[in-house]
């Protein structure tokens, strides 16, 4: 925790770009830099391991609808490789799962100052869109993490007092997050990586805030902690900011020097923790292999506290031999068994634009039993109209107004059939929207899909002028 170089600015002498401001000290927005913790606490609450299926999708919240920096998704992803490629929609579902603390509160635990309420920032802070941070501050959140997850104040004089310090997150949710961040490719490692396994490990994350107007890089290696931060000290904004393209370079720079500069630098011994161990998972899934998963492959895990799902895409499906439908129960001699991929309708749908095929169960055979067929899968879930959002219309368009209703389903729903106060109101397509003729009032919303699964939830509707 010793500072051995600080730079606070380009010049100090140099009014036009304020180089009296010392900018290790300034609040700068963290863009993505601060995600590692978001995924540290997920891994410490048994929300994730590195290996855990997230979604990469649209998902509307509330009046909040967040984007990816490259305005894309990719579908499902792993924790790890969320993390890596810096997705927001799968921070933002990880940090909406915390508890005691939440991401909030542990920013507030590690002694970030000058944070507003939380009411203030919503799910932006989670994506460096409200918050702000030091480099100091950033810099003592990484060494907490090559700390085993003790939080210490940085020494800039040699002979200040070494505290104890406080513990943030758990050695082993520290352990796995390095770990996580290790795999982050450098930008100009264009080969294989087992060709530089033996070379010096770093540990880092990039950054670039709202508006281009910070771009950093921050991250550990051998016994140290780098950070860097690139921007203008007015808070002007600029396009060439970001974070992988502008503090990057001179990141991976400044640790090449030092490495040069002190030959044999070594990484700290890092023993596992005690109570970690590596478990197989299913490839696809994430979750614990099912007995239809062919794939696997090794994650780290915490027993008693890592998720234990078992993976629920790999399906058997009985087949009718004569119609390559699925067969309705009571199965005759006709039939096979095959093992299809059970996508939820919003993740196919992602699969489908970008070209890629998925092993889907084909649709059941006519007259097969709702009862039994709906005894298995996962039912729909709403996700507009967003919970807990009143929805308005103009007194002078109200004919016209819509409000879209749209759920995520099962592999094996085709249709979906939508009720408004016990109503029925019309039917779509898996995956695809109905929209409804909006009226003011209070409803009880509810989808059900072709094989009788089913979800609910309340929708206001108001009239302004």
């Amino acid at each position: 925790m010793e500072v051995k170089a600080l730079l606070g600015s380009a010049d100090f002498f140099n009014a036009e770009i304020e180089g009296q401001v010392n900018g290790v000290t300034a609040k700068r927005s963290p863009g993505s830099a601060l995600k590692p913790f978001v995924y540290a606490l997920g891994v410490e609450q048994g929300v994730i391991h590195p290996m855990t299926l997230l979604k990469d999708s649209p998902s509307p919240m509330s009046s909040f609808e967040p984007e990816n920096f490259d305005g894309q998704f990719i579908g499902p992803v792993t924790a790890k490789e969320a993390l890596i490629r810096s997705r927001n929609i799968p921070a933002i579902s990880v940090a909406g799962k915390l508890s005691g603390p939440n991401f909030y509160e542990f920013l507030k635990m590690a002694g970030v100052s000058g944070l507003k309420s939380e009411r203030h920032y919503g799910p932006s802070l989670v994506i460096g869109g409200g918050g702000e941070v030091t480099m100091e501050e950033m810099v003592g959140l990484y060494a907490a993490l090559a700390n085993k997850g003790i939080l210490r104040p940085l020494r800039h004089v040699k002979e200040a007092a070494f505290p104890a310090g406080i513990r943030l997150l758990s050695e082993e949710a520290s352990f796995i997050t390095l770990e996580m961040l290790k795999d982050n490719p450098r930008l100009d490692q264009r080969y294989n990586k087992g060709w530089t396994s033996d070379s010096l490990p770093v540990y880092w994350k990039t950054g670039t805030s709202y508006g281009f107007r910070d771009a950093w890089s921050v991250g550990i290696f051998g016994p140290y902690v780098l950070a860097v931060w690139i921007g203008n000290f007015n808070g002007e904004g600029n396009p060439a900011f970001v974070g992988v393209r502008a503090a990057t370079p001179l990141f991976f720079q400044i640790i090449d020097s030092v490495k040069a500069q002190q030959n044999g630098l070594a990484e700290p011994m890092r023993p596992f923790p005690e109570n970690i161990t590596k478990v197989e998972v299913c490839s696809v899934s994430g979750g614990l292999p099912g007995a239809f998963c062919k794939r696997k492959k090794e994650t780290w895990f915490i027993p008693g506290r890592s998720p234990i799902k078992v993976c629920d895409i790999h399906r058997e499906v009985v087949i009718s031999d004569k119609s390559g439908l699925t067969a309705c129960p009571p199965y005759s001699d006709g039939t096979h068994a095959e093992v299809y991929e059970f996508w939820p309708s919003d993740l196919l749908k992602i699969f489908q634009q970008a070209g890629i095929p998925r092993m889907t169960p084909p649709e059941a055979e006519r007259n097969c039993s709702v009862t039994a067929a709906s005894a298995k899968g996962i039912p729909p879930k709403i996700t507009t109209p967003v919970a807990g959002l009143t929805y308005t219309i103009r007194s002078s368009s109200r004919s016209h107004e819509t409000i879209s209703f749209l759920a995520t389903t099962d592999a094996d729903a085709h249709e979906v059939f939508w009720f408004l106060n016990e109503g029925f109101i019309g039917r779509s397509k898996s995956g695809s929207p109905l929209y409804w003729s909006a009226s003011p009032g209070r409803y009880v919303v509810c989808v059900v899909d072709d094989l009788g699964r089913s979800d609910a939830r309340e929708l206001k509707v108001a009239v302004v002028q």
